[in-house]
């Protein structure tokens, strides 16, 4: 009965002495660098490069379209010229519309597959805290949430280079 309660008393105090673990991240470093959102970016921009170009034309095509009025009202009625002018600001009316809402759609998507790259990130990190036995893994930022942490448990490098290994695999 002794050797019982010396065992467990020995147990216990061995259970207590041991450290949770604990580790963290730099989320910046961690999100920016990941490959998939980096791959995203890079055809978001150039959906954003296409937009600009096709805005760019239009508002040319308007602006010839403009001076072409402006000569042809010189010998127009001043009813005539309202008319043109109306028919103008409509037209201006429905490309500002247009850039608008293609502008809108971008900014949609853009956030749509940024919330869907953190929530990866964040469900890696939780995996690869199961699987790896820590207690605790903290995410640092410029707000300062891991004013400090011991180069030891920073796992930025470590859990970015397992996050990026599984999207290339997919």
């Amino acid at each position: 009965m002794n050797k019982l309660a010396l065992s467990f008393l020995a147990l216990i105090s061995l259970a207590a002495c041991q450290q949770p673990k604990i580790g963290f991240v730099d989320n910046v470093v961690l999100i920016n660098k990941y490959q998939e959102r980096v791959d995203i970016e890079s055809k978001l921009q150039a959906k954003i490069e296409i937009f600009k170009k096709r805005t760019d034309s239009l508002r040319s095509a308007f602006e010839l379209e403009i001076k072409d009025a402006e000569i042809r009202a010189r010998k127009m009625s001043q009813s005539a010229i309202q008319k043109l002018s109306q028919e103008l600001q409509q037209k201006e009316q429905v490309l500002q519309q247009r850039v608008q809402f293609e502008q809108q759609s971008i900014a949609q998507e853009s956030q749509t597959l940024n919330d869907s790259i953190i929530n990866k990130v964040i469900d890696f990190v939780k995996d690869y805290g199961v699987t790896n036995s820590f207690n605790f893994i903290l995410g640092s930022n410029e707000a300062g949430s891991v004013l400090y942490g011991q180069e030891s448990s920073d796992l930025t490098q470590e859990i970015l280079e397992a996050l990026n290994e599984k999207y290339s695999k997919n």
